[in-house]
């Protein structure tokens, strides 16, 4: 998987790039980032990006032509490699495993990290593909967005979690989703709650009084699969 930052602060990304498992991912060649500087497009000498909004009111508003250029610029020159155009933004839809399950399936990322007061709205009405949010509230900019995005979709990448599928049992996945409809009596199926993965515990199996539960301690995997269905948390979405 490639992926490209647009973003006017690609030095945040240096030290982000170089951390576990995106590292791992770089180097197994499972993914390539880039950063691009925004203002290597701007529309003047100085760099610019922004302006002030029409209609009047506080704040600046990136402008729709060094985004515009930035996206032709790193576009895949042939027709049948289509990148997906993402901008992360207070707007947009939150984030969630599902879509970063989606996302890990593409070859290729743009990600458009907005700052200011936004962006130029024809920006998401005509350029991108998606737009994304991490939460309800608003950041300064797009940046930690694009590493909760990056960080969540280079482990499901093939190869860079150490055992294979153990991506699939854990918190919002299909795999906890199965696991629990194993022990489920027929008709009370889940589907579409918000799974929870169940406790872990290490050693040792005693500290300062406090004890590993004593199923996980028997060996009985049949037990403690069972007990680890019944601590699966389900929510509802809201």
């Amino acid at each position: 998987m490639k992926i490209d930052i647009i973003t006017l602060f690609p030095e945040l990304f240096s030290s982000f790039l170089d951390w576990s498992m995106i590292k791992k991912a770089r180097e197994i060649g499972a993914l390539e980032v880039e950063t691009h500087n925004l203002r290597n497009w701007g529309i003047d000498k100085r760099g610019t990006v922004d302006d002030r909004p029409y209609g009047g009111g506080p704040g600046m508003i990136l402008r729709i032509e060094p985004i515009y250029n930035a996206i032709q610029s790193l576009k895949p020159k042939t027709k049948n490699q289509k990148p997906k155009i993402i901008l992360l933004s207070a707007k947009g839809k939150i984030f969630n495993q599902k879509v970063a399950r989606k996302l890990a399936k593409m070859e290729h990322l743009i990600l458009i990290c907005g700052h200011y007061e936004g962006v130029d709205e024809r920006v998401r009405k005509y350029l991108i593909d998606e737009d994304i949010s991490i939460g309800h509230y608003v950041l300064s900019g797009g940046e930690i967005p694009a590493m909760v995005v990056i960080d969540a979709v280079s482990r499901l990448l093939p190869g860079v979690l150490e055992k294979e599928g153990a991506a699939e049992i854990e918190s919002f996945s299909p795999g906890l989703r199965e696991m629990l409809n194993k022990q489920m009596a027929k008709g009370q199926m889940i589907n579409d709650q918000i799974l929870i993965e169940f406790p872990q515990y290490t050693r040792p199996p005693i500290f300062k009084g406090w004890k590993v539960p004593r199923i996980l301690l028997s060996g009985h995997h049949q037990r403690i699969t069972e007990w680890r269905a019944q601590k699966i948390k389900v929510k509802r979405k809201t």
